[in-house]
């Protein structure tokens, strides 16, 4: 099976996957934030780097899909390769922060890799609101993201909670604006309680 979280950027997407990854005994992979080359001059310079970016996190998560379909473990992978094409490059187009050249482009891209790929058999998304976003963001003390804006985040949620509107698979919502869901045990017991029956159905 392949199991992905999504969110926007704050909601615990990582955190969630290691804990879930642990207590299933899944196969965790990651968003690709360490070796990625162009995060911290895109959060400098957006307009500059963000087709960049948008192709160089497209090509890291069509080469995790394709790995996963050689595999017979359960994976569970932090953040799909549907948000960058259905909220994060449209909402860089949307600001004037990526061109329209660039954007088809890209767009033309991703057409022709999801072609290629399966989506997920479930997808757990994240559902934070800004303020808790902020502080989450704030806590974890990344030096790039340091300049990333509350009008950049709130077009974000926007973005997620239509994509989500429509969304027609399998899918779980999870408030996480009052869980804890790394220090609090009963936290993430609730989530867990959400997934098991999940599970049972597309297995």
């Amino acid at each position: 099976m392949h199991i992905a979280i999504a969110g926007n950027i704050g909601a615990g997407k990582t955190s969630l996957t290691e804990l879930l990854a642990k207590h299933y005994n899944w196969e965790p992979h990651f968003e690709d934030v360490i070796d990625n080359p162009y995060l911290d001059d895109f959060y400098t310079h957006m307009e500059r780097w963000s087709f960049n970016l948008q192709i160089y996190f497209l090509k890291s998560r069509f080469n995790q899909l394709l790995k996963f379909s050689e595999q017979k473990k359960t994976i569970i992978q932090d953040r799909t390769i549907y948000e960058d094409a259905h909220i994060f490059a449209p909402n860089l187009n949307a600001m004037g922060l990526m061109n329209q050249r660039d954007f088809n482009n890209y767009l033309e891209l991703f057409e022709l890799m999801e072609s290629l790929i399966k989506g997920p058999d479930l997808l757990i998304y994240l559902r934070s609101s800004i303020p808790n976003l902020v502080n989450k963001i704030h806590k974890r003390g990344r030096e790039y993201e340091t300049n990333i804006s509350i009008d950049y985040l709130s077009r974000l949620n926007e973005r997620y909670e239509a994509w989500v509107s429509k969304y027609d698979k399998e899918l779980i919502i999870i408030d996480v604006d009052s869980l804890d869901f790394v220090e609090n045990k009963k936290d993430l017991d609730s989530i867990i309680s959400q997934i098991d029956p999940k599970l049972k159905s597309i297995s």
